[in-house]
């Protein structure tokens, strides 16, 4: 038997991908390490969203252009990316709402995107309306979709049915238990939007096929009533299911187990950090040299060896920088019931 980190052909690629394909990446946090080591190793990466130019490269990646496609900040649940493309292809409007917070404007549909805020509802409008047009373009120019599921847990709009990325008051907005509703997705809803998405792209670009991922960063909080243990599992079992199977029925959709090259038993923690949460560079360098290597792309990433790899926070302590949302549910202590994880 071979030993864990000895593992070779772990996936086998649907089709063909080269540095001159088009491919485009959103999803949840770990999502940005794809966009990341795509650029490193000169792949066609389509930015739909360049922004000004005179920025530096921190600034730039301060203000969330350069981590996805387009310029949606993290994108959680399949839900939510259905909601993206349907305001991108005017299938449906998206509502008038935001959020204000010392004289400052923020759209409640991605609300880290500008640091300090929007001066005006109408610069904040302005700036939505540039990311659904990049949306529809991405979609048009892009061959390869790659889509990294995260959650299965939501926040809705009660009064009309919009999908927030995170729930509101956690660091923007004000929560309203009347108007703002928990929602946790089962298989046959994501199922439905996943099938969604892919003809609502399909619809401008025939030949776009899709990649799906798990991330394998863990919760760090439930509103549902189970230990975050147990939600934990409920969720990338779900999603991982939910992408395998139609990787298994459609030709064009794949899935890459990002998921199990961290998560899986013959790896224990070592790929976590010393929260037991974040990915370490190690263990994404790990991930991407089996992407590329399953591609023939050059890999431009460490071989990792077993003796290099120790348990969590003994060997390389540095994350790479990401933007994760998610993590302000712990700073949440509003009126919902939030477990956290011990």
């Amino acid at each position: 038997m071979r030993e864990s980190f000895e593992m070779r052909d772990i996936w086998s690629p649907k089709w063909p991908i080269t540095t001159k394909t088009p491919i485009a990446t959103v999803g949840s946090c770990f999502a940005q390490h794809i966009s990341k080591a795509l650029q490193m190793h000169g792949c066609n990466w389509i930015n739909g969203e360049q922004g000004p130019s005179g920025m530096t490269n921190e600034s730039l990646r301060a203000y969330n252009y350069g981590v996805f496609s387009f310029r949606t900040g993290n994108i959680y649940t399949i839900a939510l990316l259905k909601q993206w493309l349907h305001w991108a292809l005017d299938k449906e409007q998206p509502p008038d709402e935001y959020w204000s917070q010392n004289n400052r404007f923020y759209d409640p549909f991605r609300p880290e995107i500008e640091p300090c805020g929007f001066i005006s509802t109408d610069e904040l409008l302005h700036s939505r309306q540039q990311t659904l047009y990049a949306i529809r373009s991405v979609l048009e120019k892009s061959n390869i979709f790659i889509f990294t599921l995260g959650l299965t847990e939501g926040w809705i709009n009660a009064d009309n049915g919009s999908i927030y990325p995170y729930c509101p008051g956690t660091q923007r907005g004000t929560y309203d238990a009347g108007s703002h509703k928990y929602k946790n997705y089962n298989y046959q809803e994501l199922r439905r939007d996943l099938l969604s998405i892919i003809s609502l792209a399909k619809s401008v670009n025939k030949g776009l096929r899709f990649l799906l991922t798990v991330s394998p960063v863990p919760l760090i909080a439930t509103a549902s009533n189970q230990h975050i243990l147990v939600a934990n599992q409920y969720s990338k079992s779900v999603l991982r299911s939910v992408a395998g199977d139609l990787a298994t029925v459609r030709r064009d959709v794949d899935y890459f187990p990002s998921y199990e090259l961290i998560a899986s038993h013959p790896f224990g923690d070592r790929f976590y950090d010393s929260n037991l949460r974040a990915v370490t560079d190690d263990g994404v360098a790990w991930v991407m040299r089996h992407f590329f290597s399953a591609l023939n792309i050059n890999a431009k990433v460490p071989v990792l060896k077993e003796k290099s790899i120790k348990l969590h926070g003994e060997v390389n302590k540095t994350v790479s920088d990401t933007v994760c949302e998610e993590e302000l549910l712990s700073q949440f202590e509003g009126s919902i019931s939030i477990n956290k994880e011990l």
